[in-house]
This record gives structure tokens, sequence and C-alpha cells, in this order.
């Protein structure tokens, strides 16, 4: 086997195991909205002690990309986010609560970055694209963390349980596949955050994460939430199951669609999938509908992050590391107001409502992405 295969099939399972590890999380917030009887509003200041602790990770990740391999700083992180991963489900009071799932998104942060780093060092070995891959296997493992979370569900599994025994396992894979992951893939330039007036090519980049991680996000935070309520349908999995299927299976063709219709095109594209999926579910909500709507924003939402962060890599200013670290904060930027917004705005206004929040998010594309190719393409005949 050729060592750049070895290095994708092994990244490839980090992705994997992270996608696992997030669903397996998300898919029993009505669980402990639940068990703490939260209400949304409630429930929506909860979520947001995840992007203000994910915040306070940019200048630790900024730092970590400079200073080491990526390789170090995804291994400790996979560490402590299993720790917090149990430690949410053995949490029984709210300090208790935010206090993992604060240490969960800190967590999350450093690994998330860690690992694109790596994706856009393995990228340079292929001709073909590959990153959109890596993120198919995310939402993979996400898939597998909502089919066995609504096994455990079904069942009436108690959630510690449930939560321990993916952490568990996740621990395992880490350190077994971790002696052949990729090393030295330092960057020697460009590992320094400049302040300043905002890059261009790196502002419309983040803004275009930014909005992306309002309607991932809130699907991944509020769409069992959606079918309990809304939908009422007791096993409340079934729609965050669909999204993330349809977000998994785009993504392993996400790849090949951005070489056949362009990056351009499928910015549109997406944008127009999400806002027909949610408008579809929030129009009727019926179960059948709404499956399908979601199944759209699956569809719709799978290539942003792969795409944007493949950008990030052609940056002329940062590192790949640096660039991503500093476009990974505009979504936990995105992480920060979504969510959370959701919840505000369903306790006001009612759930189905707030839903409307993700049609302006996905229509914002449009011009964002406009907005960047015009500029990337003034900035390359200036050269």
């Amino acid at each position: 086997m050729q060592v750049k295969t070895k290095h994708r099939i092994v990244l490839s399972t980090y992705f994997f195991l992270s996608g696992l590890c997030f669903a397996t999380w998300a898919s029993r917030i009505p669980t402990i909205k639940d068990f703490f009887n939260f209400n949304e509003a409630e429930l929506g200041t909860v979520l947001l002690s995840m992007p203000i602790s994910s915040l306070i990770g940019l200048p630790i990740s900024g730092w970590l990309v400079s200073k080491f391999d990526s390789r170090f700083p995804l291994i400790v992180a996979m560490f402590f986010l299993t720790i917090a991963l149990a430690s949410i489900g053995f949490a029984n009071t709210p300090f208790l609560l935010v206090a993992a799932l604060c240490l969960f998104s800190f967590s999350s942060r450093i690994l998330y970055i860690a690992m694109n780093t790596q994706s856009i060092s393995i990228q340079k070995e292929f001709e073909k694209k590959i990153v959109g891959s890596f993120h198919g296997l995310w939402s993979a493992g996400g898939l597998l963390g909502v089919v066995f979370s609504t096994i455990m569900v079904k069942y009436e599994i108690p959630i510690y349980i449930h939560l321990a025994l993916v952490a568990i396992f996740i621990v395992v894979i880490s350190l077994l596949v971790f002696p052949y992951i990729l090393t030295n893939d330092k960057s020697a330039f460009g590992n320094k955050l400049i302040f300043g007036k905002p890059d261009p090519f790196v502002f419309y980049l983040g803004m275009l994460v930014f909005f992306a991680a309002i309607c991932e996000g809130g699907m991944f935070d509020w769409s069992g939430v959606y079918f309990k309520e809304v939908i009422n349908e007791p096993i409340f999995t079934y729609g965050y199951l669909l999204f993330i299927a349809s977000m998994a299976l785009s993504r392993f063709y996400s790849d090949k669609l951005m070489d056949i219709i362009g990056l351009d095109k499928t910015y549109i594209l997406s944008a127009l999938l999400i806002s027909v999926g949610i408008l579809l579910a929030i129009t009727f909500p019926y179960f059948y509908p709404a499956l399908i709507g979601f199944c759209l924003v699956g569809f719709g939402t799978a290539a942003i992050f792969p795409m944007t962060f493949m950008l990030a890599g052609t940056s002329k200013k940062y590192s790949p590391g640096m660039a991503i670290s500093i476009i990974s904060t505009y979504a936990t930027v995105g992480m920060l107001i979504g969510p959370p917004l959701v919840g505000y705005m369903a306790h006001t206004f009612g759930l189905k409502n707030a839903f409307y929040i993700f049609v302006f998010a996905g229509l914002l594309f449009i011009p964002l992405s406009q907005f960047f190719f015009r500029y990337q393409k003034r900035d390359s005949t200036q050269e």
C-alpha cells in the first residue's frame, strides 16, 4: 500500500470517529432537554456555552498549528473529546452539563482544525479532489452515531451507558491507528495571525462557513427536537438520521459534483436545496414531508464546509492550518449565534417559525459565493 493511501485511510478513520462522537451527543439533546426539564430558551442558553468555549480556543488552536505537527493536537483533542462525551452522560446538574459541553466544544475545535489541516496536506499528494470524501466519512460516522442512538432510545438504554460505550470505542480505535498518521506537516510560512483589516479572501470564505454553521449546527441541535415537538414523533432521531444520511451520501459525490458544475454553481445549488428543504418541512409539518425536507437540507449543506476549507488551503497569505483556524472562527460564531437563536425564537414564536432562520441563512450562500469568486478572479488578474 502506498504511503499516501495509508495516510488517507488513517485520517478518514479520525473523521469518521469525530462524526460518530458529535452525532452521539447531538442525537441525545431531546433526552437531556427532558431530563433537566429545559424549555427552548433554557436549552438555547445551555447550547450557547459550546460556541463560547470553542471561540476561546482560537488562540490556542492557532498556536498549536504553528508550533507542532497536526498529529499531536489531533490525538490529545480526541482523548479529551471522549472524556467530555462520557461526562455529558453522567452530568446530573446544569453546572456539570455545561462544564462537560465546554470541554466537548473546546476539544472539538482543536480536533477539527488538526484534521482539516491534515486533509489539505494529503490533498496535495493526489491529483483528484479528495477533501469532500473526508467530510463524507465524518457524516458517515455521524450516521452510525444516530443509528446507534436510535437503538438506544428505542430500548430505553440510559444515556450514561450509551455515551460511555461510544467514548470507549473511539479511544481504542484512535490509539490503534495513531502510529500510521501523517507526520511533519507543519507549514514553513503563514503561521502567524495578522491583525488589522480583514483579508477579503478569508473574510468571504469565513462568512460562507458562518452561515453554513448556522444551518448545519442548527439542524444538528434542533432537528431531533423538531421531530419530537412539531412532528410529534416518539422516535425523534428519524429526522436527524435522514438529514445526516443525505449529507454523508452527498459528500462522497461532492468532489465529483464540483468538477462537473464548478464551485460557484455548487454554492448556488446548495443554497436552493437548503431553502426548499426547510420550507417543505415548515409548510407541511408531517412525518414524510419533513423527512423529505430534511433530506434536501442534508444534500444542500454537504458540500459547503469541505469546499470552503479546500479553497482556504489556497490562501497566499496564510498557511493551510492558520487559514482554516481563522475561517473556523467564523463557523464558531455561527454556532454561537445559530442554535441559541433558534431556541429563543422558538420560545417566542414557536419552533416551526424559528426554522425560517435556516431559509435566510441558506439563501445568503448565493451572493457571498459570488462576491468571493469575483474577488478571486480580480486578485489573480492583478498578479
